[in-house]
């Protein structure tokens, strides 16, 4: 019955897809972020695509070299913007982040919901969620 315990074990690792394991897409797409919205280095957060890259952001260009444009004019534009992640959430396959975005030191910025779906530890997919940082809100919860 070990024997039998065992082997359905290793049967089961061995089978099992690379991307379930949440805890390493969360440190995927934490570099990613860091090195493509923070240091605006398309290069370094390229090397976590996977072979496609799907955009829902209807605002973006798909694919990884709409990813490489925009990249590019953040850099261009918004060269101090910076992005302070709040919270990481990671299940099977994907992979959430709540962000405080700010594109011009002082701003109030936007909060940002991105979510990321990865296949054998790439990011394949995206689609996001962003509302601006108002003057004054209706509570004093803070959006983050």
């Amino acid at each position: 019955m070990k024997h039998l315990a065992f082997a359905l074990a290793v049967l089961m690792a061995a089978i099992a897809p690379a991307y379930a394991d949440p805890e390493a897409n969360k440190k995927v797409v934490l570099d990613f972020y860091e090195k493509g919205l923070n240091q605006k280095d398309f290069d370094a957060a390229a090397k976590h695509f996977g072979p496609k890259y799907i955009q829902h952001n209807p605002g973006a260009p798909d694919g990884i070299d709409g990813f490489k444009a925009f990249i590019a004019f953040r850099k261009e534009k918004f060269p101090n913007a910076k992005s302070e992640i709040k919270r990481a959430f990671a299940e099977g396959d994907f992979v959430i982040l709540h962000v405080h975005s700010v594109r011009e030191p002082g701003e109030r910025g936007a909060a940002v919901v991105d979510i990321f779906r990865l296949e054998n530890g790439k990011i394949v997919e995206h689609w996001d969620v962003v509302q601006p940082v108002p003057e004054k809100a209706a509570n004093s919860n803070g959006m983050f």
